[in-house]
């Protein structure tokens, strides 16, 4: 039926309002925030490093991205302590600038774009796919597996792996066109959002899912190998960024300190490799390592994962944001075995997305994560490399900037949703390729190729 020309005027009046209600929600959402900054670091060498280090501990100040030579970093400092921050940043003689002075004007631009961005998508079902130029929810992406496994019944095996803390949920898809019974292919198995608020892998996992599900345009990928993909890590961490604190970085687990004044746990230092050891045993931090190797239920999850199909999984990733790395263990310093193949591997998956990246987001660099950033224990990478899987790497992605260049860290420009999907994917198909061949080498498989 047609539309009349009040009806649009009506209908546009109405979307305005909407967008106007929405940002009065929106700007009372991150008072927290209200003159938090967020400081560029520069550092020469590793003794300037360690000094950043112990400066931003000093200060309780969050960590974005870590500072190397060559490579700054950003930090979120409160606004109680970014004097005492920048005259100790002075007095160590380390360079820097203020990338933003008031966070919460930045929270709010997100909101106001991502809102605008969702509501001029158009009406698709989800299973002719998601438009990737929004953040989906939790209950959003929950619902879209649900559809695929229904729609492709013959591809898409849906599992629910275990529940969150709170209760909710942790589903996986197994695609397969072979429902997972030919142990002649190798499994690839990536996840996204073991840190709540790093939004902008969950388009990576989503996008993947679409090119082996939906939009098969490389039959390869899904004929000779068998994919798992878990796109929300941590549930509970994830909903709560979409509420309480946007920056929230760990679990939601309680019952660690008297009246849970702290709460949570960081999953990716949860894993029963050198736990403990290059983490913290402070409840306030943001890389708690939690009672025990695997008191998390959401660690649990990946762990029976990689247990229950060890022999066949070939490639493990872990979507990280943000800084334009490939990064392998182990968190130690101490390379594995294949440390050299770990490594070429690594430049072949970052040559690929480089190759398609934004021009203005630096190419991707690839190393052992405590020689590129800092010793780590117990991460979800150094569990897979340690029990077994031959490829395992955390992928960061870029620090993608708002158009007017301003540092968006953790925060996502919608106009950066599909490019991080599409150029994420690039590296993910050539990593992939390599352990399909790979595997197929090793188990005398090498006349298939």
């Amino acid at each position: 039926p047609s539309i009349s020309e009040g009806d649009v005027s009506t209908e546009a009046t109405m979307w305005v309002a909407g967008i106007f209600l929405l940002a009065s929600v929106v700007f009372a959402k991150h008072e927290i925030y209200e003159g938090h900054a967020v400081y560029q670091v520069s550092v020469k060498d590793v003794a300037q490093v360690k000094q950043l280090n112990e400066i931003s501990g000093e200060v309780n100040a969050d960590i974005w991205s870590h500072a190397v030579p060559g490579h700054p970093g950003q930090i979120l400092v409160s606004r109680e302590l970014k004097d005492l921050f920048e005259e100790a940043l002075r007095t160590a003689g380390l360079d820097y600038t203020i990338e933003v002075d008031n966070v919460k004007t930045l929270l709010d631009l997100e909101d106001q774009m991502l809102a605008e961005a969702a509501s001029k998508s158009p009406n698709r079902t989800r299973t002719s796919g998601l438009d990737l130029d929004r953040i989906y929810t939790y209950e959003e992406v929950d619902a879209y597996l649900e559809e695929l496994a229904a729609a492709y019944p013959d591809v898409v095996t849906l599992v629910q792996g275990g529940r969150s803390f709170e209760g909710r949920p942790i589903k996986y898809l197994k695609i397969s066109t072979t429902n997972f019974e030919d142990r002649t292919k190798p499994v690839v198995f990536m996840e996204s959002l073991i840190h709540a608020r790093e939004w902008v892998t969950l388009p990576v996992t989503l996008y993947a899912i679409e090119k082996l599900v939906i939009d098969v345009q490389e039959q390869d990928l899904v004929q000779d190998i068998d994919w798992i993909i878990l796109p929300i890590a941590n549930p509970d961490g994830y909903v709560f960024t979409h509420g309480a604190n946007r920056f929230w970085r760990k679990n939601r687990a309680t019952g660690y300190m008297i009246n849970d004044i702290c709460v949570g746990v960081d999953l990716n230092r949860n894993f029963d490799i050198n736990w403990s050891s290059h983490s913290s045993n402070i409840v306030c931090s943001e890389i708690f390592h939690g009672r025990a190797p695997y008191s998390e239920p959401e660690t649990i999850v990946i762990r029976d994962i990689i247990r229950e199909h060890i022999d066949r999984i070939e490639l493990f990733l872990d979507i990280h944001s943000f800084g334009s790395m490939i990064l392998y263990g182990f968190g130690t310093g101490i390379l594995p075995p294949n440390g050299l193949i770990l490594h070429l591997v690594g430049v072949q998956m970052a040559t690929a997305i480089d190759a398609v990246k934004m021009s203005w987001n630096p190419n991707y660099i690839v190393g052992n994560v405590a020689m590129v950033l800092y010793e780590a224990s117990g991460s979800a990478q150094d569990y897979a490399q340690g029990v077994g899987v031959p490829l395992s790497y955390t992928y960061e992605l870029p620090g993608h900037r708002f158009g007017s260049g301003t540092a968006a860290g953790f925060l996502v420009d919608p106009n950066f949703i599909e490019q991080a999907g599409f150029e994420t994917w690039e590296g993910i198909k050539a990593g992939a390729r390599f352990a399909r061949n790979n595997f197929r080498r090793k188990n005398g498989l090498d006349a298939q190729l």
